[in-house]
């Protein structure tokens, strides 16, 4: 098998933001002991996403209690949660003037409640002091409990995603401990609520055309309304393996396809990310 990891192509070779902006962004967020997906995730669309008054808070702590082979966040035994997270959360997005904010967190499945009760508490926070800011809530699953995925559809965020990732096929080879099945409950769970219901996936895993389209499909029938679709880019030799580097053509085509499947959203371009363009998906 080709290795592709030293090899990437021209439509993947970028500059990563270093400016003025990135610095703030950085510099608040490090102030305050907050974390970011956008730094831990090696985004590349992080300088854009900032400078358009959006950004993405990782809570819960930065180490994860899953091992998942695509991710570049660390794994291990976290830290008990930080009691002052939400209010750090709510005076960072004050003073870097966001219009929306998108907040993911690890794993915590050493926690009773996996997690789900922080979560509620830090979105509470937010629409409490920080009127008018939108949010999207990019979750995990929870250990697939609806009673807890509750206590996060009941504050209401405008948005709540929960990314699976990758086709039927490949999820126990990529993720781990997660389900296919069990993320489309999830999802399904999600869109009954009346709130919109998002989802991604990384193309050059080794996946096929046909079973692209059958996971929009899956998609689809569990009411998701808003995809996301980017290139999986391995962090390190020590990740999965990529596969391939698929043509931009070809994320266009999957764009449109998408589209005429009745999709509301979608992003699908290889440096497409998760919280990409995330303000553009808010209802207004």
């Amino acid at each position: 098998m080709k290795n592709y990891y030293h090899r990437k192509p021209e439509w993947l070779r970028i500059k990563l933001p270093h400016g003025e902006k990135s610095a703030r962004v950085c510099g608040n967020l490090n102030s305050r002991g907050l974390h970011s997906i956008c730094e831990a995730g090696l985004c590349p669309n992080r300088g854009e996403c900032w400078s358009n008054g959006t950004a993405t808070f990782m809570i819960g702590g930065d180490i994860c209690t899953r091992n998942c082979r695509f991710c570049n966040v660390a794994t291990g035994r976290p830290l008990p949660l930080n009691p002052d997270e939400a209010q750090g959360v709510v005076d960072a997005v004050r003073d870097l003037r966001l219009r929306h904010v998108v907040l993911t967190s690890v794993d915590r499945d050493d926690l009773p409640d996996y997690g789900a009760g922080h979560w509620a508490q830090v979105i509470h926070r937010i629409k409490e002091e920080c009127p008018g800011v939108t949010i999207e809530a990019l979750v995990p699953d929870f250990n697939r409990r609806t009673d807890l995925l509750d206590l996060v559809i009941n504050e209401r965020p405008e948005v709540i995603s929960h990314n699976l990732e990758t086709v039927r096929r490949l999820t126990p080879e990529v993720r781990c401990h997660a389900t296919y099945d069990g993320s489309l409950r999830v999802i399904a769970h999600i869109a009954a609520s009346g709130i919109a219901a998002k989802s991604g996936i990384m193309l050059g895993l080794g996946e096929t055309p046909d079973e692209i389209i059958a996971t929009m499909d899956d998609l689809r029938a569990a009411g998701c309304s808003i995809m996301t679709i980017g290139q999986y880019l391995q962090p390190t030799e020590h990740h999965y393996q990529v596969r391939e580097y698929i043509h931009p053509d070809a994320f266009e085509k999957y764009r449109v396809t998408a589209l005429a499947k009745g999709f509301t959203h979608v992003e699908s371009a290889p440096l497409v990310r998760s919280s990409y363009h995330a303000e553009r998906h808010v209802t207004k």
